[in-house]
């Protein structure tokens, strides 16, 4: 989970989150509501009712949103798709997936998923009306989650990556062309020219003279752009790193260590002295595990004089390992699914070296060095 997010549990197993810029559109929608929405649409309410209202309208529309990603979650899963986390943030929600999905077939249904998700609610939220008709507050509720989840699926249906309408869009144009590729770039870049077109939009009403709408619309083009532009970098490292393997980026001066050794001696003169970030333990020439900088970190400086490497590294049987003659661009993606940031490389139980994150970024440094010459 990121450190930036307020940990809720976990739902079908994924660990949900609450980032702390939540905060800040809970507040401003709860007022907005509270001062003008509610207000025209519902007369000679206490202002107290209008306030607590407001504020179980923000909460359910973010649950709303959390439903929307559980969708896409849920199919992600039956694809056998890990789901790493689902956040919810100022700009509604986001899960991450743990892998591309597996074809074109598997991308569709699980960018489709939300959209289908928010519309079942919009019908739901509908349906309710007439059977809350007499009660005011509970018809409001209903009437404005039935508005906000149709706008969600209708928005997110837009065509423009990484929005779910784009994902769909990329869907289709892998289907057809058979590249994953080249359906990502074009896609992404679809994403980049509606999200000029909503930043244009916003400063268009901002000089309107709708100031706090059009900084909102200008805001979500930036945020869309800076994600779209993510995808495209994210797909150009892939290109570059397409075709070699992980014997070619590799660490081999990798460092080992006993097992018995314990941290302060070990902080002493391989962290702080050599500045390695892992180490290979090793017991009797065979590898029992790995230890790293966050297995570190997470011992009280006050015990790392009677803390051994065997008590806190990650043990060979839950280590992560990879084959020398892996993808590079597989192995960085593995990185990402499982959460680490460094892989030994291993044939069998013998280790051949030790490949990194920073190792990645070196290697496509000389690559890009190299590439100018």
């Amino acid at each position: 989970m990121n450190r930036s997010a307020i940990s809720l549990g976990r739902i079908l197993g994924i660990p949900i989150g609450l980032d702390y810029s939540w905060f800040l559109i809970f507040g401003l929608l709860t007022w907005s509501l509270a001062t003008s929405y509610y207000p025209a649409e519902f007369k000679n309410w206490p202002v107290t009712q209008y306030w607590i209202v407001s504020a179980v309208t923000v909460i359910l529309m973010f649950g709303s949103v959390l439903l929307h990603e559980l969708g896409h979650s849920v199919v992600a899963l039956r694809y056998k798709i890990p789901v790493k986390n689902i956040t919810l943030f100022i700009f509604g929600g986001v899960a991450q997936i743990g892998a591309e999905p597996p074809s074109a077939v598997a991308e569709f249904w699980i960018a489709i998923a939300g959209p289908i998700t928010s519309f079942a609610l919009a019908i739901f939220f509908s349906l309710l009306q007439p059977l809350v008709g007499a009660i005011d507050p509970i018809l409001a509720l209903a009437k404005y989650l039935a508005y906000i989840n149709g706008t969600l699926g209708l928005f997110n249906l837009i065509p423009g990556f990484p929005l779910d309408g784009g994902r769909v869009f990329r869907a289709i144009l892998w289907g057809t062309t058979h590249s994953l590729r080249r359906a990502t770039l074009i896609a992404a870049n679809l994403g980049r020219f509606i999200a000029y077109g909503f930043i244009g939009l916003g400063v268009w009403q901002m000089f309107g003279g709708n100031f706090g709408n059009g900084l909102w619309i200008a805001f979500i083009g930036w945020f869309l752009e800076s994600a779209a532009s993510s995808q495209i970098h994210q797909q150009t490292i892939h290109d570059l790193l397409d075709g070699h393997h992980v014997v070619d980026a590799m660490r081999r001066d990798y460092t080992s260590i006993s097992s018995d050794v314990t941290l302060e001696k070990l902080i002493g003169e391989h962290i702080l002295g050599n500045g390695r970030r892992s180490l290979v333990v090793k017991q009797a020439d065979h590898v029992s595990g790995l230890l790293t900088l966050h297995n570190v970190k997470a011992i009280p400086s006050t015990a790392w004089t009677t803390t051994t490497a065997a008590q806190v590294m990650i043990p060979d049987s839950a280590m992560k390992r990879i084959r020398p003659e892996a993808e590079l661009s597989d192995a960085l993606a593995e990185m990402d699914r499982d959460g680490v940031n460094q892989l030994p490389v291993m044939i069998g139980d013998q280790i051949q070296g030790v490949l990194g994150r920073d190792d990645v970024i070196s290697f496509l440094r000389t690559m890009s060095e190299f590439s100018h010459h």
